[in-house]
């Protein structure tokens, strides 16, 4: 159906400190973050963006602003793209976090793991999931079947939304590098997504611009086969 571009915030000041920030409140992008977000405007230039959803979180909201402002969008705020609850965990060191038994589950068996008075990684990767493929549908009913849209999230989140497009358990979702401020694509089809790209930090976007349609009354959908023997690259 469409090609959703999956854009991790910048880095933070959380990220420089070793903090898990969570949802605390005015975690902000560090310069180096703010010069990441300038450089997604250049990196995406080429490419149409129909609609940016975003987390309520601060850094993704000052991450997705310079492009926001370069297209003349609008930002949707979508609450179910928001960073993991971590619940007490929210604000610790990652060094001192590391060494309570829970940190072995969320690393090992994070389908398992629910942080005290917060929320599951399953339930984070429910919410986020039904969040994307309810605004993916809605994006193209009102683009085509042919747009492009970003979802600007945190690393955890975009790993789960990976897993399940991979259709790998959410055991397996540490496995999967997200980098500050890089793109991860999925293409949408009525049956199954395809992933284009994961942790992507500076390859060519060329490929992400839609194919010209040929004159026809409708939009042709996107197949949902995969292509024998592999895509060709043309």
């Amino acid at each position: 159906m469409t090609t959703l571009i999956l854009l991790r915030h910048g880095r933070s000041s959380a990220n420089v400190a070793g903090v898990l920030a969570g949802r605390t409140p005015g975690v902000e992008l560090d310069d180096t973050g703010r010069a990441q977000s300038q450089k997604v405007v250049e990196r995406l230039a080429g490419v149409p963006i129909a609609e940016i959803v975003c987390s309520p979180m601060t850094r993704c909201e000052q991450t997705v602003a310079p492009l926001a402002a370069d297209r003349a969008l609008t930002p949707t705020t979508e609450p179910e793209l928001a960073e993991v609850d971590y619940g007490s965990w929210t604000g610790g060191s990652l060094k001192t976090l590391s060494k309570e038994p829970l940190w072995k589950v969320v690393q090992a068996h994070p389908s398992a793991a629910v942080f005290p008075g917060g929320e599951g990684l399953a339930g984070m990767q429910a919410r986020a999931v039904a969040a994307v493929r309810r605004h993916d549908v809605r994006i193209a009913a009102a683009h085509g079947p042919q747009a492009v849209w970003i979802a600007c999230s945190h690393g955890d989140v975009i790993k789960a939304v990976l897993a399940d497009a991979l259709a790998t358990h959410l055991d397996n979702f540490q496995r999967i590098m997200v980098d500050t401020c890089s793109i991860s694509v999925v293409h949408y089809t009525e049956t199954r997504p395809f992933v284009a790209r994961v942790n992507d930090l500076g390859g060519d976007v060329a490929g992400l611009v839609p194919p010209t349609p040929k004159r026809r009354r409708k939009p042709a959908a996107r197949s949902s086969d995969a292509v024998v023997g592999g895509a060709t690259g043309i």
